[in-house]
């Protein structure tokens, strides 16, 4: 698959382009089945399957106070749409100028730079452009006058319900992960980048990976039996969801992820964590040795889970 950062880097040979766009924050199943049409109507054609999504959500540009945190992070949100089978990402950068590009403009920009768009997939409730102003009519009003399809597919349900990523967001926040993974079409998970810590939970006896997990909706704070995976490698391991009340320094939320039985240093590595089974809510303790005892005890827990 090809990453690319503008139109003119995807390389055609002439062939024809089916394009995919979408913000696919978690690559949900209404996400799936946009990409999944667009990469249908390349391969029918003997054409290339284009993905066009953006590096950051749009409101975090545009409307800071109403930005939502993600479901993925970048890098795991770009691998879940590879996994899909499309040919190639464009993925433009969501800047304050690129926010005032009309939706017009936007449209006519991506075809007069692709050689040759066959078709444009997207939600049919999909906008774009400054202030909104493109729509599924827009694209049909140029698809007619340039000579591309438009499919704007309509939202997935499951159980009666839209699914759709604000409502992802929502059974997260509540702990509803199964409900969650249903709507995501795969098992949720938190793929982050292991930050340098402290080194508080070696002076515990539980080593752990500090997980920049900035900018991410997460579960209820807590500690959980969880898998952990890097490199290929899969290990059962207990986290810890939360600011660390027993320090009182206020601190950030912070996800904290201690491998069982395996002591090795993950500095700068990426970690995919799936939640397994919850184990207790986050409290504070009288004096760092409670703490440690309780940390044992939670280790012995997770065990447990996993048997």
């Amino acid at each position: 698959m090809q990453l690319i950062r503008h139109a003119r880097e995807l390389h055609t040979a002439g062939r024809k382009i089916s394009v995919g766009i979408g913000m696919f924050d978690g690559v949900h199943l209404g996400h799936q089945q946009v990409l999944k049409q667009t990469i249908f109507d390349a391969r029918n054609h003997n054409g290339i399957s284009l993905a066009v999504t953006f590096d950051r959500h749009p409101n975090s540009i545009v409307a800071p106070a109403r930005a939502p945190k993600l479901i993925y992070s970048l890098p795991q949100k770009l691998r879940a749409i590879e996994s899909l089978g499309v040919d190639a990402i464009l993925l433009i950068e969501f800047d304050t100028a690129f926010s005032r590009t009309p939706g017009d403009q936007f449209v006519r920009d991506l075809a007069a730079h692709l050689d040759h768009i066959y078709s444009i997939c997207v939600g049919n409730n999909f906008t774009f452009g400054h202030k909104r102003s493109g729509n599924v009519e827009l694209l049909r009003k140029i698809g007619a006058e340039i000579g591309f399809q438009v499919h704007g597919l309509a939202a997935v349900s499951l159980a009666g319900q839209v699914v759709s990523s604000t409502r992802i967001r929502e059974r997260i926040a509540s702990g509803d992960l199964d409900a969650a993974s249903q709507m995501l079409g795969r098992t949720y998970s938190i793929s982050a980048k292991v930050l340098e810590g402290d080194k508080l939970g070696r002076k515990l006896g539980a080593p752990t990976a500090n997980l920049d997990i900035r900018g991410l909706i997460t579960p209820p704070n807590g500690v959980y039996a969880v898998q952990a995976s890097t490199n290929g490698e899969i290990f059962p391991a207990v986290a810890n969801l939360g600011t660390r009340p027993t320090l009182d320094k206020g601190e950030e939320l912070r996800l904290e992820v201690h491998l069982l039985d395996t002591n090795r240093d993950l500095y700068g590595q990426t970690i995919e964590i799936c939640f397994i089974d919850f184990l207790r809510s986050e409290q504070r303790f009288a004096s760092l040795d409670e703490l440690k005892a309780q940390i044992g005890r939670d280790i012995d827990a997770a065990r447990k889970s996993f048997e």
